[in-house]
């Protein structure tokens, strides 16, 4: 397949080598991130999508959530962007083919090839599900079985992307994945964690019977089953299953979500029980390995890859064991038969001797919840070795100890080998940061680099927070919060518009409380002498009673300080009469004090001094000589 983006340079990061695969989704390249020099998988999403904002949007939250999910199980993504009209997923590229093509070409597994295969899946679900992702769209394209037979689960947060698309976007992308939807998808559009393990069990029947339960003409009719018919047991379709597969099927795909099993853990700690009873899975051929990469399509695409040499079977425990054993193959003549019988036969006898002389295996330690120095001792007494492959946040298991190992507790192992396990480092936490005051888009970035997602987004009058900014924001800053939890914010969209009260002719405090209680402030702008107000009460105001305005603003106020001065007069030496109409003229009172006798009627001494100033009203005493 050719394509006009190969040997192009996406980003200025990834050069794109080769076209692996076309899917309804997206186009998924083999590339070069030329700047850490490893190869990967370069998934870009189709123009029909890359045009829809709202799909980039969602596209772009959802990688970046997916990205924080770190297992062993879990095909990894490394980066998304967006260059010109290319919208990019950049993923851990794994080199296999997908459990689809392997149920293509092999038909029903047997119950122990099925557990092999239903283990990490639902270890990559518990992890997902631990750090608050629901996938939404398990089924064989998502699961991936790279060539040395590790089992990886893709495309976590991708499902969720399409899903809540327009019906432009999401036309048609349904009838690939509809076998797999449980009931409340079907009616609701919602899903949790449950709806995982419906699909996860859709699975396992799929695995052991070659078909899906429900089958139909039509998108319609199969969500119509899954809605009002339960999933049967494989074994009504193909008897002799063990009634211990049938139990974990049932339950699983329990149409009501309250009845099946609560957790991934749950569920995979009944199949590990289920898988202890059966016998080791039988081994089948990988003849020619290819590349995979999920396209999230209904339809797979593989890529013919360098053939492997053979190598002796031995006891599988993984799906590396069972995928690369001698290949059954038809003959035409009974002359061949007899040769290759033959052949058979030595190579049994020497792959024997490897098996048991060279190859012989343990089964591996339990060593989950264990710290690295007790899993240690424990392998040693094995004779196993341990390797601390990483790190990886966990719900459930307590910082420092183990959260799994490869290969896992049960698995054989060689004798002397080494056990790959990851540490717990805790619940994967973050704090929320203080964003009051920010934009949105400020805010918004703030919360992506503490890896949570912006919830609710309302207005609200704010008396601090200018217009446009954050207000305030649920939960709190410093709150600890879950990777992609959702923070509200409040914006504000400025202070709360006020009628101004009229707080003229009132005294000065009361005039403060007033305004306070209207959510205004006061600020004294001058005092000015008044003939009609005393001292202390308002005069004026500004803005106006009745104005509108917001919330916070400060009024401007003049207070009365009383009546103007009078300057007293000299009234020595002048007449009575004239000195007493004088002070009143003036708005004085007079007060005359005479002697027993007073032969010139005139003033000889007055208080206050004359050029005193004094408030009008003030009483002038004035003695008469």
């Amino acid at each position: 397949m050719d394509s006009p983006l190969i040997g192009q340079v996406i980003d200025g990061r990834y050069e794109v080598r080769s076209l692996i695969a076309r899917g309804g989704m997206a186009t998924v390249y083999e590339a070069l991130d030329i700047r850490l020099d490893r190869t990967i998988a370069l998934k870009i999403m189709h123009p029909h999508l890359a045009h829809d904002e709202a799909f980039v949007a969602r596209f772009e939250r959802e990688a970046k959530a997916a990205a924080r999910l770190t297992h062993g199980h879990v095909v990894g993504v490394y980066d998304q962007g967006r260059d010109g009209e290319n919208v990019y997923l950049a993923m851990e590229l794994v080199r296999g083919r997908t459990l689809r093509d392997i149920l293509r070409q092999y038909g029903p597994l047997t119950p122990e090839q099925a557990m092999v295969f239903l283990d990490p899946i639902l270890e990559a679900l518990a992890a997902a599900h631990a750090a608050g992702f629901v996938h939404r769209d398990i089924k064989p394209e998502n699961v991936l079985v790279s060539h040395d037979g590790r089992v990886k689960v893709a495309d976590f947060g991708l499902a969720r992307a399409l899903s809540s698309g327009t019906q432009s976007v999401t036309q048609g992308m349904i009838i690939g994945t509809v076998a797999y939807l449980s009931p409340e998808q079907v009616e609701k559009g919602e899903a949790d964690g449950r709806s995982d393990l419906y699909a996860a069990g859709i699975l396992l029947f799929e695995m052991v019977t070659g078909q899906v339960p429900h089958e139909g003409e039509s998108p319609l009719s199969i969500a119509y089953q899954h809605v009002n018919s339960d999933v049967p047991p494989p074994s009504s379709l193909r008897p002799g299953l063990p009634a211990e597969v049938d139990a974990l099927v049932v339950t699983a795909t329990r149409r009501d979500p309250a009845q099946r099993y609560q957790s991934a853990q749950d569920f995979l700690a009944d199949a590990r029980r289920v898988r202890a009873m059966l016998p080791a899975p039988r081994p089948f051929n990988e003849a020619r390995p290819t590349l995979v990469v999920s396209t999230n399509s209904g339809s797979p695409s593989t890529r013919s890859a360098q053939p492997e040499p053979s190598m002796p079977p031995t006891p599988p425990a993984t799906p590396t064991s069972f995928m690369r054993s001698a290949h059954r193959r038809r003959s035409k003549a009974p002359v061949i038969i007899v040769l290759v019988l033959a052949c058979v036969a030595a190579a049994a006898i020497g792959g024997w001797y490897v098996a048991t002389h060279l190859s012989s295996t343990v089964p591996t330690p339990n060593v989950i919840g264990l710290n690295v120095d007790q899993a240690r001792q424990q392998l040693a007494s094995s004779g196993l070795s341990l390797t601390v492959g990483g790190e990886a946040f966990s719900e459930t298991i307590p910082p420092q100890s183990i959260v799994s190992s490869d290969p896992m507790a049960g698995a054989g192992v060689r004798e002397a080998g080494t056990i790959d396990v990851i540490v717990s480092k805790g619940p994967e936490r973050y704090a929320v940061p203080d964003v009051r005051g920010q934009t949105q888009a400020a805010a918004t970035s703030a919360l992506d680099a503490a890896h949570l997602i912006v919830g609710s987004v309302t207005e609200d009058y704010d008396d601090k927070a200018a217009a446009g900014t954050v207000a305030r924001s649920t939960p709190k800053a410093g709150t600890s919060a879950k990777p992609g939890a959702a923070v509200d914010l409040v914006i504000s969209t400025g202070p709360k518009p006020v009628a101004v009260p009229d707080v003229t002719g009132r005294k000065l405090g009361n005039a403060n409380r007033t305004l306070a209680s209207a959510g205004l402030t006061s600020t004294t702008a001058s005092e000015q002498y008044s003939e009609t107000a005393k001292a202390g009460v308002v005069l004026s105001q500004n803005p106006r009673p009745g104005t509108t305005v917001n919330s916070g603003t400060a009024v401007s106020i003049v207070v009365s300080k009383g009546p103007p001065p009078v300057t007293v007069p000299k009234l020595i030496d002048m007449p009575t009469a004239r000195a007493v109409a004088t002070l009143k003229k003036l708005g004085l009172v007079p007060r005359v004090l005479k002697g027993a006798a007073t032969p010139l009627n005139r003033v000889y001494s007055q208080d206050p001094a004359p050029n005193t100033d004094v408030p009008k009203g003030s009483t002038v005493t004035i003695r008469i000589i």
